[in-house]
């Protein structure tokens, strides 16, 4: 199982892609502008499409996505996400006033897009020995993250959240966590900012960390611009005996 990071910035510039992360070259979690990255041929290979929610930085590439696609593929591109989710893309983005809407394009039977609402705490399989399973989280609109099994291990992504313990008790109930990308977007000094917003700092993730019975290897994501050099400084005493990475546009994640 190999996972492509193509964006994971909390905000756009030279270099950064918001949230968009590649599974084994046929399935999205989350649609930002990393999705620009891919070439049209690569773009042709999705088949799913898993969101964690609403948010313009992790599903504005889905838009893009499915322009591109239009004539070019024969079978819909699966979009998986919450019914709140999937409501605020159908009401506010696909609503031929910001965006066509790919659901009923080139016709109502053969669209290019088709929604599927996940249920959180369900599996979903997907082929070769791979579940899925999307857990909620708490954030500032209705969220989740998603935690993929393989044959050879598990990896947990939160999306976008922040401190609950329904997010601990979740990952603690897996059998086993090897490896877990979770966010942290402002530095301490901005922890007002980050409970308003719902977004860790490296403080706050440090003491929540300590109510996770697994011991994976952390991958952090989601800083913001102009904040890495503070949070990557910070996390050094936060995540003190933590093993962590500082996610990076093109980075690799495999579970082998």
């Amino acid at each position: 199982m190999r996972i492509k990071v193509l964006g994971c910035s909390g905000g756009v510039g030279p270099g950064l892609r918001t949230t968009s992360l590649l599974l084994d070259e046929e399935i999205l979690i989350d649609a930002g502008t990393g999705i620009g990255d891919l070439t049209l041929s690569q773009q042709r290979r999705i088949r799913h499409v898993f969101l964690t929610h609403c948010h313009l930085d992790h599903v504005c590439g889905l838009a893009f996505m499915a322009d591109n696609l239009f004539d070019l593929i024969d079978e819909p591109i699966a979009v998986h996400a919450s019914r709140e989710t999937l409501q605020t893309l159908r009401e506010h983005v696909f609503n031929w006033k910001i965006w066509p809407d790919f659901s009923v394009l080139p016709d109502e039977n053969n669209p290019l897009l088709r929604w599927n609402e996940v249920a959180m705490d369900e599996k979903l399989e997907l082929g070769d020995g791979r579940r899925i399973t999307p857990f909620r989280v708490l954030h500032t609109v209705p969220a989740n993250g998603y935690a993929i099994e393989g044959r050879s291990g598990t990896f947990a992504f939160t999306g976008d959240t922040y401190a609950d313990d329904a997010l601990w008790h979740f990952l603690n109930g897996l059998p086993r966590l090897d490896k877990l990308m979770i966010e942290i977007a402002f530095p301490d000094k901005e922890a007002a900012l980050g409970y308003a917003s719902k977004h860790f700092t490296p403080d706050l993730l440090g003491r929540e960390l300590r109510k996770l019975e697994h011991r994976p290897k952390l991958y952090l994501t989601h800083h913001k611009p102009g904040t890495e050099a503070s949070i990557e400084r910070e996390c050094r005493q936060a995540l003190r005996g933590w093993e962590y990475a500082h996610l990076k546009r093109g980075d690799t994640i495999s579970l082998s």
